[in-house]
């Protein structure tokens, strides 16, 4: 390991990103001074021990379609890491994967040929279409209950509402109004599924919070479009999550992100730590290149530039294909100090409010 350091090239990056992910992870508020001005909560130094960075970490949805899956579940059984951000896919396949397996084929397999037998490809991994007829049996009715909870809920809503106003209250502290959101959504999926194979199952039962701000961006969006013509009404308030996701950075004496991909999962992540001035760690996996001015390739100084990870952080991206590297990377972080993780972490929180008195 320390020789990847010294290699050149990837190498060298791979190496930082794992120091930088033993940063993130080791780190304690205890190890910042505190000083004149500070919240007087935060003196102690039995507090500043117990304060960790919170870990959001991304994934495309690449990463669940192929093995890395099983990667992932493992951080996730293992309360490794606080927030997890996905895209639509990144919670489709992983559910799917419940039912059906993937099966391995070949960059090369004629797109036409695997057509007309109803076989999609990602890369050279293949799900028949069946897997998909699977899913959808699995989530209408589901959704179709989520429906029924919504309106029972809203109509309660609606008397103590009413309620409320007759007794003469302003609108300082009215009920609150139920509402889904897709992370709520996604939670119940992991509920529902009760099988211990399943990356949302293990964060639903975990309480880790997955985000996917474009949960519509396939299989659930057809069952979404498929639902509103049979039965309109249903509604996911994607307000509700952005909130969370920035309120989850903001709260946070420190963050780090890792994050395997481009794209969406990428930005809404970075944006999120923008809100706090920044990440203090982070660690990019992707293949992305910045000449076209993507997000998907833009490297950690623009987002330094941005705000989005801090001034004084040492950000590592590995130009490398993540279901090479990352399983390397989780080798030689995650998984050496399983059980110590969990002893020294369980008096811990990644917010001065969230301390038991």
């Amino acid at each position: 390991m320390q020789s990847l350091l010294t290699t050149g090239f990837q190498a060298t990056n791979l190496g930082k990103a794992v120091d930088q992910i033993r940063q993130m992870r080791s780190w304690r508020l205890s190890q910042v001074e505190w000083k004149e001005g500070d919240d007087p909560a935060l003196q102690p130094l039995g507090v500043r021990n117990r304060i960790r960075a919170r870990i959001f970490f991304a994934y495309t949805s690449n990463q669940i379609s192929s093995g890395q899956r099983e990667v992932i579940r493992f951080l996730v059984q293992n309360k490794m890491v606080d927030v997890l951000i996905t895209t639509a896919g990144g919670i489709e396949e992983d559910i799917i994967k419940c039912f059906e397996p993937t099966f391995m084929g070949d960059f090369k397999l004629s797109g036409r040929e695997l057509r007309k037998k109803g076989i999609n490809r990602i890369g050279n991994l293949l799900v028949p279409n069946k897997n998909y007829c699977d899913f959808e049996d699995w989530v209408s009715p589901l959704i179709e209950k989520m429906h029924d909870e919504q309106d029972e809920k809203l109509e309660q809503w609606a008397k103590d509402y009413l309620e409320y106003r007759n007794d003469g209250n302003d609108e300082s502290s009215p009920p609150t109004k139920f509402v889904w959101t897709p992370s709520k959504f996604i939670e119940r999926l992991g509920k529902e599924i009760n099988h211990e194979d399943s990356v949302l199952y293990w964060a639903a039962k975990n309480q880790i919070p997955v985000l996917c701000p474009a949960l519509t961006d396939g299989s659930v969006g057809d069952m979404l479009y498929f639902h509103s013509y049979k039965r309109p009404g249903f509604v996911l308030d994607i307000g509700e999550d952005i909130r969370r996701i920035n309120d989850l950075a903001v709260q946070s004496h420190a963050t780090g992100m890792i994050i395997l991909g481009g794209g969406l999962v990428k930005h809404h992540t970075c944006n999120a730590n923008l809100m706090r001035n920044g990440a203090d760690f982070s660690v990019y996996v992707n293949t992305g290149q910045e000449f076209d001015g993507s997000d998907s390739g833009a490297s950690p100084d623009e987002a330094i530039s941005w705000g989005k990870i801090r001034i004084t952080a040492q950000p590592v991206k590995v130009c490398a294909d993540a279901t090479m590297v990352f399983p390397f990377i989780v080798s030689q972080t995650f998984a050496k100090d399983v059980e110590a993780w969990k002893e020294s972490t369980k008096d811990c929180v990644c917010w001065i409010d969230d301390l038991d008195e």
